[in-house]
């Protein structure tokens, strides 16, 4: 026993970082419905598989040579397992200084963030906590540039392996953009808001009196801005969309997405695909129960289901294997792509990219929206940054025209070269702009001379629908195949199967660096 007292000394030193930022900083978490950093990390960590690191890192108070007290630092890092695979966690700790950055010891962020990246292991922030404070100017004895070690390589993190960010308070600062310095976020309804500064900034910089809640919780977050992915109804609730994002990707980009045994036969022909797709062009559908027909039960996983709602975008699996699924939602703006929903797929064709999963675009894409809202946002550049990103994808792809593909929008259902797959159903119609629009445009002489111009524009549209059967396409071999859907689970099933070989070869960071 000749280290005891070493030894005791350490647990003594171990019980201070465990009470973190004593009875009353507790009780204040407690009192704003959050829980504590130790048992955030209890619930995100499959049961006592939590190693932490640089727990004894705290700001010492002595009497002479005699400890007396430890106050922890704002920020616990360590490795957890996470579904039995190892991931890297840094958890905010808004107890100790509010998460400020002059309760902090020393760079554990960044020694967390160094070490996903050369252990090329997944990296998951749970926030809480603000960025700089003022008060650091009056410890240091003056002011400094901003800059922060966490911040740099994290931009080649994101290149190589999943990085996620729980918002699960008032984030405010730098740890606002290390929010969005992911994959993918998510906040807690209720809780969590996130801001660069918060009202007593917004006062200062603008005279504006607003409350935390009004700047940046979910209103302004998930719904408006898009700056948060997903919502979560309690802290539970994130944790556990955390581990379903996480299910779906390799924990680096030199590894194979996982697969996992669903059950679901690959060969399933749902009848009800036969009529979800109405005759009539202008009626719409749910497009949710064709993901439901024809994706393994059970699988989807929505990415940022409350902005750019006119694509629906989420993982998937298809016989198992891990896919990108996209759809177009008929129920918002007619599925068209508005300037929210192309910043939306532009990230999930980077995820997908990054990560090696298949792409499966059910396309029902009416084109670009017009008028001059959209105008006013700037469609046509993001348009044109929505092109750049398809052509830029290397993953192999496969789309299944389902109802409708026009305009330069239309165009974005296509990759040239690698493995890429195209087939329709019989619902579908196609072309350069829409038949009653291009019309009036392209005929508008004609039906002006004519004796009776509605009747004469009436003659002109019906001659041109005539020409728009997908079958005469597929004649000139315009379009591949025309599929019966209840074929299409079966042929996206195989397409899966086959892109798996071609993945391999992708292994490694993706040519095209990831932005967020």
């Amino acid at each position: 026993m000749v280290w005891q007292p070493e030894v005791e000394e350490l647990e003594r030193r171990k019980a201070f970082s465990e009470e973190m930022g004593g009875e009353a900083g507790i009780a204040e978490q407690r009192r704003r419905g959050k829980l504590t950093v130790r048992e955030r990390i209890r619930l995100i960590a499959d049961d006592n598989e939590f190693n932490e690191i640089g727990q004894l890192a705290g700001a010492a108070t002595y009497e002479g040579n005699k400890l007396v007290h430890v106050r922890p630092s704002n920020m616990v890092i360590g490795t957890a397992k996470i579904d039995g695979r190892t991931a890297v966690v840094t958890a905010g700790d808004f107890t100790v200084r509010g998460g400020s950055a002059d309760g902090s010891i020393g760079n554990k962020g960044g020694h967390a963030q160094t070490m996903a990246a050369e252990w090329k292991l997944p990296f998951i922030r749970l926030l809480d906590a603000t960025g700089g404070s003022v008060r650091t100017f009056e410890q240091i004895g003056r002011t400094y540039i901003p800059t922060n070690p966490v911040t740099h390589g994290i931009e080649k993190l994101l290149c190589e392996v999943p990085v996620v960010g729980a918002i699960l308070g008032s984030v405010a600062g730098l740890p606002a953009v290390d929010a969005c310095l992911a994959h993918f976020n998510v906040m807690v309804k209720g809780i969590s808001q996130l801001f660069p500064g918060g009202p007593p900034v917004v006062k200062a910089a603008l005279g504006i009196d607003i409350s935390k809640e009004e700047l940046g919780d979910d209103r302004t977050q998930v719904f408006e801005s898009g700056a948060v992915d997903n919502l979560a109804d309690s802290e539970e609730d994130a944790f556990e969309m955390i581990r379903q994002f996480l299910s779906y990707l390799p924990s680096n980009v030199w590894q194979m997405p996982p697969r996992g045994d669903t059950g679901d036969d690959p060969n399933r022909r749902d009848e009800e695909l036969l009529s979800l797709i109405p005759r009539e062009k202008r009626r719409t559908y749910n497009p949710r129960r064709i993901l439901n027909a024809v994706l393994d039960e059970d699988s989807f996983f929505e990415i940022t289901p409350h902005y750019g709602r006119s694509r629906i975008v989420g993982l998937a699996r298809m016989h198992g294997y891990p896919v990108g699924v996209m759809i177009n939602n008929p129920n918002r703006i007619g599925g068209s792509m508005d300037v929210a929903a192309g910043v939306k797929v532009i990230r999930f064709l980077q995820l997908c990219d990054t990560f090696h999963l298949p792409m499966l675009y059910l396309a029902d894409e009416p084109g670009f929206m017009v008028g001059p809202e959209q105008q006013s946002l700037g469609i046509v550049r993001a348009g044109a940054k929505m092109i750049c990103a398809t052509l830029r994808t290397r993953m192999p792809w496969m789309s299944v025209i389902i109802r409708q593909l026009y305009g330069v929008a239309g165009q974005c259902h296509d990759r040239p070269g690698g493995m890429f797959k195209r087939v329709a159903w019989p619902s579908a119609h196609w072309g350069s702009m829409h038949i009653a629009g291009g019309v009036s445009a392209a005929y508008r002489r004609v039906i002006a001379e004519s004796d009776n111009p509605e009747s004469k524009q009436q003659e002109i549209e019906e001659k041109l629908e005539a020409l728009s059967s997908p079958f005469k396409t597929a004649e000139a071999f315009n379009i591949e195949e025309i599929i019966d859907p209840r074929d299409t689970r079966p042929f996206m099933c195989e397409f899966v199967e086959l892109a798996q070989e071609h993945l391999k070869t992708q292994l490694g960071p993706s040519p095209t660096p990831y932005m967020p």
